[in-house]
């Protein structure tokens, strides 16, 4: 190799050394291309935006400064909803743990006024009033509402406008919104008997459900695996029935659950679900279960893959009545929810039909079909609800099934959106959860799926008023709190603005795609692990304190992914790092030491040895 051939080698790596060294000392980012991965540009600070987006807002460029020294909530009515949660939005708001710099010879935002039209209603309600309007002002901005449900759902959208900036520690533009519920159930199921979940999951899944403004909890408490709920009047079914004494719902548990969602506006609707689905029931009260016959004439012998030896209620003994009344009537007194979830469920009939008493009861009652048998529990249990003056919901297997189902009932369709139009067209009232079930997997963009999810797409114009919502179904098989957050947000965020937001302004993927990446380092910044729907950064990481209250710990890092924002060293520093480089290079390019000039080329440059 000689030093002419090798000097030019060394130029020219010098020279994109130098190019290297300009780029990282300069404010100029790298092509955009390096990072970029969403079909667009990523939205600056103050582009922020509202999940769910709301049905009408306008937003200026006059911008005003927020300071926690400064601020503070005004409502007027007293109200215990609103002052918690004035003292939770307040540290949402102001996120950052360290001193802020006081705002110094700027417009200021000293208050935010919160104007309740009605009184201070206790507990949320089907028909509650969830609507709002949110002015922002230069110095005090305002929410009306009727409710204060509204109100609340005005606080979470007045904290999702605000933003840091450089030139200000919180800022938040002017801005003007409109908005109200799509529907009024917007719900999501959470399965606490498959697996056992924490009080401390079941708290930050009712935080991220506010932000998210869902409005219902469907508590699925109990199945065949475990019974965790505490009854005060048949304690044993849990003492017998729970995975472990430690996995089990105390009445305080019980309770904390339901204050936790009133203070957020979300109602807590239990399922119990009979007559299938028992077999936890049946550990402590195995009166309750139907014996099942394998061969036809062993009692309590099971037929593996169709039934086990004991399963399904026993629809013919009047104890089984006897008890669900005395239960249900305690249920109704504990959850203060004006319905219960009844399920109504895959009772499959294979037991029953193996049992000779059934048999001869079906043909003494000339009971001509294993239906009619469930039918007649079904009345049953129907009339037990009603006298106690609670409204219900149900699968809609019973209509599968043929079975004749109050029209007060709400159906819940769950198996194909397709049997939406069947439901609709018998007069029911209805929630959708098919097409959102979020414990089945269908890829890692799977929640454009669920965004694209369009209850109306399946039924008339005339029968659009019989959908009163839907819910998101996170099924526990494989899921407890090791993963639970991760596999429902931000999934059900697609479902909770398919069900909040108007369908005309909300049938753009691509948009939603940057709304809920921003919405979803939200959830992340308020210490929800939700998981991350491509590649992409977050400016504040997930809280990693021993004890985290979803609200209370919100840790900002500095650490960007971007290269420009990576400080290393500091811009002089490594100019001169770099100038140092270059000069020492020149000389030994002019010296006749080549070796280790091409050394030097060869170890900046190795494919140069080819």
């Amino acid at each position: 190799m000689d030093c002419q051939g090798g000097f030019k080698r060394l130029f020219k790596t010098l020279a994109l050394f130098y190019l290297f060294c300009l780029q990282l000392t300069s404010q100029v980012p790298f092509p955009r291309e390096m990072h970029k991965w969403l079909l667009g540009e990523r939205l600056a600070p103050s582009d922020t935006s509202v999940w769910p987006q709301p049905q009408s807002w306008q937003q200026m460029d006059a911008v005003t400064s927020l300071h926690p020294k400064h601020f503070k909530f005004k409502a007027n009515i007293k109200c215990d909803i609103l002052e918690k949660a004035f003292l939770r939005y307040k540290k949402l708001i102001f996120f950052h743990k360290q001193d802020i710099v006081d705002v110094i010879n700027e417009t200021v935002m000293t208050a935010l006024n919160v104007n309740v039209n009605g009184s201070c209603e206790s507990y949320p309600y089907f028909d509650m009033d969830e609507s709002y309007t949110v002015n922002v002002m230069n110095r005090q901005s305002l929410i009306r509402s009727n409710t204060v449900w509204g109100a609340l759902r005005g606080l979470e959208t007045f904290s999702q406008l605000i933003y840091v900036s450089k030139q200000r520690p919180y800022a938040v533009n002017l801005t003007v919104i409109g908005d109200f519920p799509r529907f009024k159930h917007r719900g999501v199921l959470i399965d606490s008997a498959r697996h056992f979940q924490t009080m401390k999951t079941l708290k930050q899944v009712l935080d991220a459900m506010s932000y998210n403004k869902f409005n219902v909890l469907h508590w699925h408490i109990v199945d065949d695996q475990s019974f965790p709920y505490q009854s005060i009047r048949f304690p044993e079914l849990s003492e017998k029935g729970a995975y472990s004494p430690d996995k089990v719902y105390r009445q305080a548990d019980v309770a904390g659950i339901i204050e936790h969602a009133r203070l957020r506006g979300i109602r807590v609707i239990p399922e119990f679900d009979t007559p299938g689905h028992t077999v936890s029931w049946g550990k402590s009260h195995p009166e309750l279960l139907t014996p099942c016959y394998g061969d036809g004439t062993m009692k309590e012998s099971a037929m593996y893959g169709v039934h086990t030896k004991r399963q399904i209620f026993n629809p013919i003994l009047n104890v089984t009545y006897t008890f669900l009344q005395r239960f249900f009537s305690e249920i109704v007194t504990v959850f203060p929810d004006e319905f219960v979830h009844l399920g109504m469920d895959e009772a499959y009939p294979a037991c029953w039909l193996s049992n000779p008493r059934i048999i001869k009861f079906m043909r003494k009652n000339n009971l001509d079909d294993i239906k009619d048998v469930q039918q007649m529990y079904a009345n049953k249990l129907m009339k037990i609800i009603t006298s106690l003056k609670t409204k219900f919901i149900v699968w809609q297997d019973p209509l599968d099934d043929g079975v004749k189902v109050s029209k007060d009932a709400i159906i819940e369709v769950w198996k194909s959106i397709n049997n939406l139009a069947e439901v609709v067209n018998m007069g029911y009232n209805t929630i959708l959860s098919a097409g959102w079930y979020l414990d089945l997997m269908s890829g890692n963009d799977d929640w454009q799926e669920f965004y694209m999810n369009e209850p109306f797409s399946y039924i008339r114009r005339s029968q659009q008023h019989l959908i009163v919502g839907g819910e998101a179904c996170l099924w526990a098989e494989y899921i407890d709190e090791t993963n639970l957050q991760q596999r429902l947000w931000p999934r059900a965020s697609a479902v909770a603005e398919r069900l909040w937001s108007d369908m005309t302004l909300t049938n753009s993927v691509n948009d939603a795609t940057f709304r809920i990446d921003r919405f979803r380092c939200l959830l992340v910044r308020r210490g929800i692990a939700a998981r991350p729907i491509g590649p992409g950064y977050c400016e504040y990481d997930l809280p990693v304190t021993k004890e985290m209250n979803a609200v209370d710990v919100i840790v900002p890092t500095t650490a960007l992914r971007h290269v420009q924002s990576v400080n290393l060293i500091s811009p002089k520093g490594l100019g001169f790092y770099c100038v140092c480089v270059l000069l020492l290079s020149f000389f030994m390019a002019r010296s006749k030491c080549m070796q280790v000039t091409n050394s030097i080329v060869l170890h900046l440059n190795p494919q140069l040895k080819t």
